[in-house]
C-alpha cells in the first residue's frame, strides 16, 4: 500500500499548482525533488501524467483521470487531519487563502498580521492574484472576493462592508481638457485603465444613473494590470482614472487629485471572505472567519461619524 501511494501527494500537488516549481514551493522541497518523485510515480504506472514544458505543466489523459480519482479523497484526508486538529488547545495547521489583488489592497496588513499573532500555531498560506480561480477545485480553504462575483452556493463574511468607486484626475489635467459632466464624456478623455491579467477584457466603468445601472468603455491612453500605478500617472497629470474612494482618499485631502462625476457612483456590496458550505470548516478557518468579524466591527467603531 506504501508504495502505491507513494508520490500521490505530490502528483496532487503538482496538477493543482499547474507547475513543477510551484508545488515545490507549497510543499517546501526542491523543484528536483518534485520533479523525480513525479517521474518515478509515472514509472511505476507506466504511463506519463504531466506533459512538461519550461514554465507549466499540463495534465495528459491519463493523469486528468488520476486528479479526478484522487481528488474526492483527498478532501476526506483533509478533513480527517483537521478533525483531528480539532482536538488541540488551540488553531492550528495551514490555512490556504485566495485574495484578488484589491482586496488585499482594501484589507490592508492589519487584519491577516493580528490575525497571525493571535494564533501562533496556524501557518498561512497566501495566494494574491487576480486570476478567475474555483477554490475548491484549487484546494483552498477560502477566498476574499467581491460580493457580486462569488457563487451562490458559498457561504460569504462581509470583510469591507460596502464600498464605492471615484473617478478622479489631477486639477491640471482636468484645468487642460475640461471637468465630465456625464460618464459618456469620458470617451473624449486620455483613460487610464485597468484589467485583472494580461490577456482578459479592460474594465468597463460602472456608473449609476436614476437607479440604472450602466458600463462605459473608455478609450486607454494606459492599460495596466496595477491599479495603483494607475493612480500615480494620474496625480502626475496624465489621464483620469477610476479607483476605490477609500484608495484615493489620502490624495484628494492632499490636493493631488479631484473627483468627478460623484454623483453617477453610487455604493455597492464589498468584498467578503468566503468558503464552500459542503465542507468542513478547520477551526483554524473558523477562527478566521471570527477574527474577520471581529476586525470589521473594531474598524467600523473607529470611522468618523462623517464617514458612516
Amino acid at each position: 500500500m506504501a508504495d502505491e501511494l507513494d508520490g500521490m501527494a505530490t502528483f496532487v500537488e503538482v496538477a493543482e499548482a499547474k507547475g513543477i516549481r510551484a508545488a515545490a514551493e507549497r510543499l517546501g522541497v526542491s523543484h528536483s525533488a518534485v520533479s523525480q518523485t513525479l517521474r518515478r510515480l509515472e514509472e511505476r504506472l507506466g504511463v506519463a501524467l504531466v506533459q512538461r514544458s519550461t514554465r507549466s505543466v499540463r495534465l495528459t489523459e491519463a493523469g486528468e483521470r488520476l486528479y479526478a480519482s484522487l481528488r474526492p479523497a483527498l478532501e476526506e484526508v483533509r478533513a480527517a487531519v483537521a478533525a483531528v486538529g480539532e482536538l488541540g488547545d488551540a488553531p492550528r495547521g495551514t490555512l490556504r487563502l485566495h485574495a484578488s489583488t484589491l482586496a488585499e489592497t482594501m484589507m490592508g496588513e492589519s487584519l491577516l498580521a493580528e490575525f497571525l499573532a493571535e494564533y501562533p500555531h496556524v501557518r498561512l498560506d497566501l495566494v494574491v492574484s487576480d486570476a478567475p480561480v474555483d477554490i475548491v477545485a484549487e484546494g483552498y480553504d477560502a477566498g476574499i472576493q467581491l460580493g457580486e462575483v462569488i457563487d451562490k452556493d458559498m457561504i460569504a463574511v462581509p470583510v469591507t462592508g460596502d464600498l464605492r468607486l471615484a473617478v478622479v484626475g489631477a486639477p491640471s489635467y482636468f484645468a487642460r481638457l475640461g471637468i465630465p459632466k456625464h460618464p459618456r464624456e469620458l470617451v473624449e478623455h486620455d483613460c487610464l485603465n485597468w484589467h485583472p491579467t494580461p490577456g482578459t477584457s479592460p474594465y468597463r466603468w460602472e456608473f449609476t444613473e436614476n437607479g440604472r445601472d450602466f458600463t462605459i468603455a473608455v478609450p486607454a491612453r494606459v492599460l495596466s494590470t496595477h491599479a495603483g500605478l494607475n493612480r500615480r500617472l494620474a496625480s502626475a497629470g496624465l489621464g483620469v482614472t477610476m479607483a476605490y474612494e477609500a484608495n484615493v482618499r489620502d490624495f484628494l485631502a492632499r490636493g493631488e487629485l479631484m473627483r468627478v462625476l460623484e454623483r453617477y457612483c453610487q455604493p455597492f456590496p464589498g468584498y467578503y471572505l468566503y468558503y464552500p458550505q459542503r465542507r468542513h470548516a478547520s477551526r483554524a478557518l473558523r477562527a478566521l472567519i471570527e477574527h474577520v468579524r471581529q476586525w470589521r466591527k473594531a474598524r467600523q467603531g473607529r470611522k468618523r461619524p462623517a464617514e458612516r
